[in-house]
């Protein structure tokens, strides 16, 4: 998406004609124009040339951002923190003070002197023409202070495509026309002697009303800029932090140069209490660093030799020595602005309401207001009083509420996201998250940690905890297996020295031997220590129901005799089982989706308290499960962005969870910067607070309007006797468009994480959910790898014997290395059976597949 920079625009018809006007550009697919930001993104093959020339035949100005035609006519280059910086206040703050200091004068000639009498020098109290003529000039003065909304109110006028600056010019200038009407007879009455006329002129003066809704329209606009700017505080707090400068190393002297300056692979320092200037990785040194303006996450993250750093995030303690990985718009602080600015850039679905009301809105309010001047003329009123109901209706209406109705509340839910390290890539994704009536959940990385950890330590009778633990970690030190690694990192915590083990040998299939002081030491699976050693019914039991909880049992022994048990498995993450008890209180039916067998993803889905458990199935089996679930509603896929692609893109809305520092995987439309599951729920929690605040802006805006105009066109005069001078018109559509956006403010006080006021989603016609099964193995889901597009009848089977497995990873390295043939459409591979169920969709040799397997270090046995 390229990124422009539009000027001229003041309301949502100004966006929407831009908009109409690109969308005709030949090569451009799809083109999002921004009133909030003043910024349009656009898609396809168009040049810029000619995306700029539709931009100005339309009555604008556009420039691509980062150019220097960009900067020239915005006088600022939009990069880093300049990309929100708040340009609008202070030029109108300075057009306010200019207007109010004139206007105030104005008021005291004409209201003051005319209402309440005050005192006036004699020049001016006893000759009305030349007190008219004072007021004539004080208005004239504002109305060139204000000269921006004649010039782009006639300028849109005559291109076509009038705006609010259109209604306010008109308003004014009819006024002010009036007024100098008025005046000029006044002079001819007084040539004449006729005093009384004089008088008459004088009370037909509008030069106050004129001034005062220029004035008024630009207390709105300044306040509305101001809220505005604080819809992004938490971008540009998080830019406050990135430093300027970076300390390189240069022929081993420590250089300080700007950050504009560091490159790819350059070594910088980073020291105590400094801000890390660019990703990198650290070379040397360990430091606490403060991850909270990129993950929201207050506790700092230990980091050592071999970690990555990011930009913008601080270093707490130790001296750091780090190569940079990433510079300049690679950064994750450059990401996370640049996916900020696109979804700004971007149109909820929702917003097409307001775009389709604002096009058609000006002509039609400056034809009430036209049929407004007819009507009260021909109903016998004076030109001044039907005149006045005119200018009302053209002052009163409010298509700038309308325009920001929606992208307030996108901007203020963004950056509410951001800051609690939840990123939405587009306005979309922010809209339809809490539309969501299904949530399915990779189960490796999502729901657990991704990596086996030791769960349960049983010594046999007689034996200690720590003799169980050295004689298991100074076998498992010299296995590659990952089961071994979740032992050792174990007793590396339980400050256990590992022994040297002599005679070491690995068993495939089995498990592994060595000596140790003289003592014959085996760990393995209960098949193979149950040959080296009687295990006990007790022992033998509590194995079993380990096994039943999703775990992997793993038995030791010293000269034939059981020396204890090890369970290890991929245990959840902390937040895991919090977060879907939080999504079920939404009303949202939670699918575990896991290439692992069904015992395992049984235990862990009854861990999780999910919903449904769909097993077995492969990442294209994943996106046909996806398929599948949608047929009963809408679909979140929540993975790790990588092996979950297919599915995450499939699904309604995908959410990349364990991303770590890269942000950018195109998969998702959702990325959780802080790994944790409770972000999914706060991200719908979100994600229906900003539809709400949305419907609440567009409410306000059209109620505004439909109540304002009439009234402002004189209907309930005959009734009631309302009457609605222009001024009191000003001064409401200028509290208009500052009531919408500072609703829209509102967001940032949500506490996304706060689950007390959480509630079903009602939607009528939606579809339930009541018939998905509580869990589902995939023999009974084959229906949903539809993928294959081949019938069952038509597939050929095998069965393959294998030994050596001993838990679900081994199990993961068979299926892999099975499927790996374009001929097997899906291997289904259990350790517990010790079997491999193959599926083929061709011709293969069975020595090539019993060669594949048994190069993963696994013994075949038969192959049927």
């Amino acid at each position: 998406m390229e990124q422009y920079t539009v000027t001229g625009m003041s309301c949502a018809a100004c966006s929407t004609r831009v908009e109409k006007a690109v969308s005709k550009v030949p090569g451009v697919s799809s083109c999002a124009v921004s009133l909030l930001t003043n910024s349009m993104g656009v898609e396809g093959t168009a040049s810029e040339q000619d995306i700029v020339k539709a931009v100005a035949e339309a009555g604008y100005g556009a420039a691509r951002k980062g150019t220097a035609s960009e900067k020239g006519q915005t006088g600022q280059s939009f990069s880093g923190e300049e990309l929100l910086k708040d340009r609008e206040t202070p030029l109108l703050k300075q057009r306010l003070l200019a207007s109010l200091g004139f206007l105030l004068i104005l008021m005291y000639l004409s209201m003051g002197h005319m209402m309440w009498n005050w005192p006036l020098p004699a020049v001016l109290a006893e000759n009305h023409v030349a007190a008219g003529l004072m007021q004539l000039l004080l208005t004239v003065i504002i109305m060139v202070i204000n000269q921006k909304f004649f010039i782009s109110g006639f300028k849109s006028l005559l291109h076509k495509s009038p705006n609010m600056d259109t209604l306010v010019a008109l308003g004014a200038t009819a006024a002010f026309g009036y007024s100098t009407w008025a005046l000029f007879a006044m002079t001819a009455a007084q040539q004449k002697g006729d005093m009384a006329g004089v008088m008459a002129y004088m009370h037909e003066f509008y030069f106050e009303s004129a001034a005062m809704i220029l004035t008024l329209i630009t207390v709105g606009k300044m306040l509305e800029a101001r809220s505005k700017g604080k819809t992004t505080d938490a971008l540009k707090s998080l830019m406050k932090l990135a430093p300027k400068t970076a300390t390189i190393l240069l022929d081993g002297k420590e250089t300080e140069v700007s950050i504009e300056q560091v490159k790819k692979g350059d070594i910088f320092v980073v020291r105590p209490g400094e801000n890390i200037p660019v990703d990198g990785i650290i070379l040397e040194g360990s430091s606490a660093v403060n991850e909270a303006a990129l993950t929201g996450e207050s506790i700092p993250c230990d980091k050592t030799a071999g970690d990555s750093v990011s930009a913008a995030t601080s270093n707490q303690s130790g001296f750091l020595k780090c190569q940079a990985s990433r510079v300049g718009e690679d950064t994750t602080l450059s990401q996370i602005i640049q996916m900020v600015s696109d979804a700004a850039a971007t149109k909820a679905p929702i917003a097409k309401i307001a775009d389709n009301v604002s096009y058609i809105f000006v002509p039609t309010v400056i034809g009430i207001s036209l049929l407004t001047l007819l009507v009260w003329l021909l109903t016998g009123e004076s030109l001044g009083f039907a005149l006045a109901r005119s200018i009302s209706v053209l002052v009163i209406s409010c298509p700038c509420a309308l325009g920001l109705a929606t992208p307030v509340a996108i901007m203020a839910g963004s950056g509410m996201g951001a800051k609690n390290g939840i990123m939405f890539k587009t306005a979309v994704s922010l809209e339809e998250t809490g539309k969501m009536e299904i949530v399915a959940l990779d189960k490796t990385g999502t729901i657990t940690n991704g990596e086996p950890k030791v769960t349960d330590l049983i010594p046999a009778r007689g034996i200690s905890e720590h003799e169980l633990l050295t004689a298991a970690c100074g076998l498992e030190q010299k296995s590659e297996h990952p089961l071994a690694r979740a032992v050792l990192e174990y007793g590396k915590e339980q400050n256990i020295q590992a022994p040297e083990i002599s005679d070491f040998q690995a068993l495939p299939g089995n498990g592994l031997s060595g000596t140790w002081n003289e003592d014959f030491i085996c760990g393995g699976n209960y098949s193979f220590i149950s040959s080296q050693a009687e295990i006990p019914d007790t022992l033998k039991q509590q194995s079993e129901e380990l096994a039943e909880s999703g775990k992997t049992p793993l038995f030791f022994t010293g000269n034939g005799r059981i020396i204890g048990m090890i369970a290890v498995a991929d245990v959840m993450k902390e937040d895991s089982a919090q977060a879907i008890r939080e999504l079920k209180n939404m009303g949202i039916h939670v699918v575990m989706l896991t290439g692992d067998n069904q015992r395992t993803a049984q235990a862990i889905g009854r861990q999780a308290g999910v919903d449904e458990v769909i097993a077995g199935v492969l990442p294209d089996g994943k996106e046909a499960a996806i398929r599948s679930l949608q047929k009963k509603g809408k679909v979140a896929m929540v993975g790790d962005g990588i092996n979950d692609a297919p599915a995450l893109t499939r699904a309604d809305m995908g959410i990349a969870i364990g991303a770590g520092t890269d942000i950018a995987i195109d998969a998702a439309d959702i990325v959780l910067m802080k790994s944790r599951l409770r972000d999914v729920p706060a991200a719908i929690r979100l994600s229906r607070a900003t539809l709400k605040n949305i419907r609440e802006n567009l409410f306000w805006a059209f109620i505004y309007n439909i109540i304002g105009i009439p009234l402002a066109a004189g209907i309930w005069i005959p009734v009631f006797g309302w009457q609605l001078n222009p001024m009191f018109g000003a001064a409401a559509m200028s509290l208009s468009s500052f009531c919408v956006v500072t609703n829209a403010l509102r967001l940032n006080m949500l506490r996304i994480h706060d689950s007390r006021k959480d509630r079903p989603l009602r939607k009528k016609g939606s579809k339930k959910s009541e018939n998905h099964t509580p869990v589902t193995d995939l023999k009974e889901t084959e229906h949903l790898n539809t993928t294959r597009n081949i019938k069952e009848e038509q597939n050929m089977e095998k069965t393959m014997k294998i030994e050596g497995m001993m838990c679900g990873h081994c199990e993961a390295a068979v299926k892999k290395c099975l499927e790996a043939f374009p001929e097997v459409s899906e291997a289904k591979v259990s350790h517990e059976s010790g079997t491999a169920v193959i599926i083929l969709t061709g011709t293969v040799s069975d020595e090539a597949l019993i060669k594949a397997v048994e190069e993963k270090d696994y013994k075949v046995i038969s192959l049927q």
